[in-house]
């Protein structure tokens, strides 16, 4: 069998160093990601031309030529004019070399008085995951990675620990050595005497050694006082536990205590805006009431479990502020009516009853068609009939106090009016509401929130394209964080520097009396011009080590609400793809320090541009003969990007920030249609 080809922009997360990874918070936020260390000596070549040109203009050794320089040309107040001392050069170059010569505009404290759905949420899709769909490892460094990076809503997909499970090797998992849990695996065969992973296995060839063929004897339990009572047993040693990963793939799995435990540690490390914890239940009633065990366990102090007001009721509570919740972790869990309690053991279940779903998959849990075939076949290929999905059960569904999932039937379904709702919908099924019904969708997601995440054929994790759903008025766009794509490259846009929650613009709020997308917010003409002076310390594409073979030139793309998104009409891509039908390219060059000697690009009488949803993304490629590789990108939102003389500071592939930087020139002029 051949060695399928290295994806480039899939990969385990960095886990040494995640506040220098971009993502979508604060870690853009870092000093690192703002300042230049030293200038090399093209760089300070042409940052002398230009100081000789501004001096004999200006006169930069008088505070009044600094103000005018600062606000005429650099289009910034005067509170930076301390920068430049007395006007020297030393002083002039020790300006571009702090924050305040970056390209992207700081963030500004979010006004944290509107209610939470009035605001975007940097967001992840099945955050266990390190890699692909279907076959790449689960790991508690996820959730530590993506919360350290700024996300503000990560998600668990949750099944039954189908095999006894002792306590104190998940309590270790638990404390930072997930590898001691991680080595159970799931037990469960077919008649053919192979379990599921095992099948799956051998029609996909991952390599080494099958789940099956390693089960490692349990640890002694530990004399702790603090443990659980088992669920299941009478002995005190050791119980089933719920399980996280990629149902019926070959992923890799891990316990609920282990992720619980992260998320605890790390949920409020960046932010102390609230962190949404987005269940897929996939476990019995027995295993649910263990998750609700151990979520009470692990977030004692921090969990939501009623309302603010508790003598309001689920259905008729209002949402609250932003303010209001700080420091909090909100469950996201599906919703259902209650019911009268059943006889037997059996918790209660607050679903009323539906036809039998696919077991494989779930409304947002990824899985293929040959996946779910392998999955429900028997040993001689015979279909099975699907077991009907779990039901949530009152005592976990009540976490979901300003979040219940309910199935989308139509947006004037009488869900659809209860406050504390969400709908989660795929990228497909969110554009053929926005086609049908695109002022009903605006309407719902100004007071209501709405989740989109990624259709189920992404199975190297590519990401849908973000902002066209922003512009719809979705708040959570929920991406896969270990993927460098044009999706992430806009949340990070998107979300940089911010607390991972940021207030929708004016006309999409709860506030506004607009009825649609294409009045909520003024389109403007956009004329937007790039000098490309000098570039610096260029990083490597993954697969290059030698700088003297680096080519890069600079490709520019405007990601703007189109002429179809605006008129609801069907969206170019479905909304799946991520490249802009406005790009230009710069000059190929050969070296990591390139001199592009002012060539400039021009986008001119660009129409339909909302500065706070539309994109700027620079990719700086290595031209290659057959397939030109990434070797550094940044991405700004439009009203963030800033015109004057500016450093741009580069990510890597792999969306580390760099020593790279680009010195440019922005001018930026915004007019009405």
């Amino acid at each position: 069998m051949t060695t399928p080809v290295k994806d480039s922009k899939l990969g385990a997360p960095k886990i040494d160093q995640p506040q220098l990874q971009a993502g979508g918070g604060t870690a853009s936020g870092t000093t690192k990601a703002r300042t230049v260390d030293e200038l090399s000596p093209l760089l300070s070549q042409y940052l002398k031309t230009i100081y000789v040109d501004v001096t004999k203009r200006l006169d930069l050794g008088t505070k009044e030529g600094q103000l005018r320089w600062l606000i005429e040309e650099q289009e910034y107040s005067g509170q930076d004019a301390e920068l430049l001392g007395d006007g020297s050069f030393s002083q002039f170059a020790n300006y571009f070399m702090s924050g305040s010569a970056s390209v992207m505009k700081p963030a500004q404290p979010v006004d944290e008085s509107y209610p939470i759905s009035n605001y975007f949420i940097s967001s992840s899709h099945n955050t266990y995951l390190t890699g692909n769909q279907l076959s790449s490892d689960s790991s508690v460094d996820a959730y530590k990675n993506v919360l350290l990076r700024g996300c503000r809503c990560v998600e668990i997909d949750v099944w039954d620990g189908e095999e006894m499970s002792d306590s104190s090797s998940d309590e270790e998992a638990a404390l930072g050595n997930p590898g001691a849990a991680d080595a159970k695996r799931d037990k469960k065969k077919s008649k053919s005497g192979f379990g599921i992973r095992k099948r799956l296995g051998l029609k996909f060839g991952r390599k080494g050694k099958s789940p099956e063929d390693t089960d490692p004897e349990a640890s002694p339990p530990k004399e702790d006082g603090q443990k659980i009572k088992p669920w299941h047993s009478t002995a005190f040693t050791s119980r089933a536990e719920p399980r996280v990963y990629h149902g019926y793939t070959l992923t890799r799995e891990m316990s609920f205590r282990a992720v619980c435990a992260t998320i605890r540690d790390y949920a409020f490390k960046s932010s102390n805006l609230p962190l949404i914890v987005s269940l897929e239940v996939h476990t019995c009633p027995e295993q649910q009431e263990i998750m609700v065990e151990l979520m009470n366990e692990y977030w004692k102090g921090l969990l939501l479990e009623l309302p603010l007001d508790p003598a309001q009721a689920s259905e008729t509570v209002n949402l609250p502020t932003l303010k209001d919740l700080e420091n909090k972790i909100l469950v996201k869990v599906k919703r259902g009516h209650s019911k009268p309690p059943m006889t037997g053991p059996t918790p209660t279940a607050l679903q009323t009853p539906a036809p039998p779903l696919k077991h494989t998959t779930s409304a947002e849990s990824v899985a293929t068609t040959s996946t779910t075939s392998s999955a429900e076949a028997g040993p001689n290929g015979e279909k099975k009939t699907p077991a009907p999905k779990p039901k949530v059960i009152d005592n976990l569904s009540k976490l979901g106090v300003y979040f219940g999932g309910y199935h989308y039937k139509s947006l004037d379904s009488p869900e659809a009016k209860i406050p504390t709702h969400v709908f989660s919908l795929s990228e497909k099924m969110l554009m053929e509401v926005h086609e049908t019904d695109p002022a009903g969708l605006f309407n719902h997601n100004r007071h209501f929130f709405m989740r989109a995440y990624p259709k189920g054929l992404r199975l190297t994790s590519s990401n849908l394209n973000p902002s066209v759903f922003w512009r719809a008025g979705v708040q959570i766009v929920a991406l896969n964080w270990q993927r460098w794509d044009g999706g992430m490259m806009q949340n990070e846009a998107m979300f940089a520097g911010t607390l991972g929650w940021v207030l929708k613009p004016e006309g999409y709020r709860s506030t506004s009396n607009e009825t649609t997308q294409k009045t909520a917010v003024p389109h403007h003409n956009l004329d937007l011009s790039i000098e490309f002076l000098a570039g610096q310390d260029i990083p490597l594409p993954p697969e290059e080590d030698d700088p003297k073979d680096l080519k890069p030139y600079v490709k520019i793309e405007l990601h703007v609400e189109s002429h179809e998104e605006r008129n609801a009409e069907p969206v170019p891509g479905n909304g799946r793809g991520q490249k802009s039908e406005h790009k230009h390219k710069t000059k190929t060059y050969r070296t990591t320090n390139p001199d592009f000697g002012g060539e400039t690009i021009k986008f001119q009488r660009v129409h339909g541009v909302t500065e706070e949803l539309t994109f700027v993304r620079f990719k700086v490629m290595d031209d290659e003969r057959l397939s030109d590789d990434l070797a550094a990108w940044a991405c700004f939102r439009l009203d963030r990007l800033q015109p004057g003389l500016r450093m741009l500071h580069l990510y890597d592939s792999n969306g580390v920030i760099t020593k790279g930087v680009l010195l440019v020139r922005i001018r930026k002029t915004v007019s009405r249609t």
